[in-house]
């Protein structure tokens, strides 16, 4: 039997992610495979357990990455912070805050929701109103919601949980390595997040970092943690001790620890402006032809972008004519944001002009053509002069 080589496209991936990786990042999954006892692997480990506390800007001894995408770290952060019957306070804005929610209640949670419509930003006041109703163990948000483009108010609600004497769970999946998280300082008890999109690597890591006072609740659980692969103290005795666990890809640890080498090289605050400008510029030149973007300007992501559909105009043949002609993937809405918005990454190694021009240029050439009307070379000359020192 003669199977041919596989061959893949190269896509510009200007969606909700993955992103493209670094070339530096490929090249490290080239790095020869050492068994997950190894002594030299364990060494990367404890190596990469200090980088990852550098991303997280935190001391947390517990900082790892868990073997899975970001819905691993999600569960994983869940399943350790609750145990049946334990009182949960959800906020959700989008289809991630939901998800966070039916993890918490596949746990044995005790949920109750703090909502705002798709679009717009939690109100802290909401966040008070019910964390004083219902004396909650956990409060858990979304920093930077996916479904949206919405960044939501972490110090906030950070400073709400503390008065409550509750646990402050976030969701930075598409947050970490893009605008500012620094975990310690905003006080933040669990955060989760993946290896595909502003941190650069492939996706299938989940880093995650924990305080010491979420641990101490940890230790007084009454019973023990639900799962086994996803328990984050029995991974901590692995990760710093070599206590077997689980097999886990050292592959994928060389791709991780490289992206997380160029965040600190690059420092966390120049990557954070760096994906500001980006998406600035990109906001910039899609409103120069006249599209409408959905997130509100005082609470927009730069590394994600909203961008709603105009009337006349078929969300999904563009998306599949810059997909098809271009090469260029962008993402469609999720939820009842189906086929009236497209996502738009500018994350990682495309948080630059040219992938940004790139895309602006296509997207005017496909709206022309499909009878929107705007200033011919509009969009691509505003995210020019955004680009600009």
């Amino acid at each position: 039997m003669t199977i041919g080589d596989l061959r893949t496209s190269d896509r510009l991936l200007l969606g909700p992610g993955p992103a493209n990786v670094d070339p530096r990042v490929m090249r490290a999954l080239q790095t020869p495979v050492l068994g997950h006892l190894d002594p030299e692997f364990m060494a990367v480990l404890a190596e990469l357990m200090g980088m990852l506390r550098g991303v997280f800007e935190t001391k947390n001894e517990l900082t790892l990455a868990v073997s899975g995408t970001g819905s691993a770290g999600m569960e994983a952060a869940c399943v350790t912070a609750v145990e049946p019957g334990d009182s949960a306070l959800v906020c959700t804005a989008g289809y991630f805050g939901a998800r966070l929610q039916e993890v918490l209640k596949r746990c044995g949670a005790l949920v109750t929701t703090v909502e705002a419509p798709w679009g717009q930003p939690i109100d802290p006041e909401d966040v008070r109103k019910a964390a004083a109703a219902k004396k909650p163990k956990l409060i858990a948000i979304v920093h930077a919601e996916t479904s949206t483009g919405v960044r939501h108010p972490i110090e906030d609600v950070a400073a709400i949980a503390k008065s409550h004497d509750a646990l402050l769970l976030v969701d930075a999946v598409t947050a970490l390595g893009g605008i500012p998280l620094r975990a310690d300082e905003m006080g933040i008890d669990l955060v989760y997040s993946c290896t595909q999109k502003c941190l650069g690597a492939p996706p299938g890591m989940s880093p995650v970092t924990v305080s010491e006072a979420a641990r101490n609740r940890i230790r007084a659980r009454s019973r023990g943690n639900q799962s086994f692969y996803l328990d984050l103290e029995a991974l901590l005795s692995y990760w710093s001790g070599g206590t077997y666990h689980h097999t886990m890809s050292a592959t994928m640890i060389y791709a991780l620890r490289e992206a997380a080498r160029m965040c600190l090289e690059e420092g966390m605050g120049s990557r954070w402006a760096r994906h500001e400008k980006a998406g600035k510029a990109l906001q910039a030149g899609l409103e120069a032809i006249g599209l409408k973007l959905f997130a509100p300007t005082q609470c927009r992501l730069p590394q994600l972008t909203t961008v709603e559909t105009p009337a006349g105009v078929d969300e999904a043949r563009v998306r599949c004519r810059l997909l098809q002609e271009f090469n260029i993937e962008i993402g469609a809405g999720l939820g009842p944001l189906r086929g009236k918005i497209w996502r738009i990454g500018v994350m990682g190694a495309n948080a630059y002009a040219q992938p940004v021009l790139t895309l602006i240029a296509a997207l005017e050439g496909i709206l022309a053509g499909e009878g929107f009307g705007f200033p011919g070379g509009a969009g691509v000359a505003a995210a020019t002069r955004a680009f600009a020192p």
